[in-house]
């Protein structure tokens, strides 16, 4: 049950439930920046943008990887509608760095506005992909 110093935090995805518990702070990439959300934080609706999505909650801290959704913050409840959610031991940095690469030399192509919108988002997500993974390589460390 959420005390003063926390919120209940819910994180679905098609494929089901991700996350539901009490945390301290959760931090994400909105639609036009980051955001960090602690109790008490006001009403919000907006877009996430790919990225990690970082959990605290009691001692620990746990990362994961969204594509993209929906955050919505009520009073005492956070909501995030995932278009797709992975945790970073399940990201395949050998395929990131490939779609990295193909969505760089796609950019570097004179193509149509809709290729070059679709070749950036395919950037985005691969560099989201590959922070996560250094996130956790960063935490390891210590």
């Amino acid at each position: 049950m959420a005390t003063a110093n926390t919120f209940k935090l819910d994180i679905v995805s098609p494929e089901g439930a991700i996350f539901s518990g009490d945390v301290e702070m959760l931090l994400i990439k909105g639609g036009d920046g980051d955001l960090g959300i602690t109790p008490g934080h006001l009403q919000l609706l907006t877009s996430v943008a790919p990225g990690a999505v970082r959990i605290r909650h009691g001692n620990t801290e746990e990362i994961l990887y969204i594509s993209g959704g929906i955050l919505e913050v009520q009073p005492t409840q956070v909501s995030i509608m995932a278009d797709t959610v992975a945790r970073p031991q399940d990201v395949n940095e050998a395929a990131a760095l490939e779609a990295k690469q193909r969505a760089e030399k796609a950019l570097s192509n004179k193509g149509s506005a809709d290729e070059y919108r679709k070749s950036l988002q395919d950037l985005q997500e691969a560099m989201a992909k590959l922070r996560v993974i250094e996130l956790m390589r960063q935490r390891r460390k210590k």
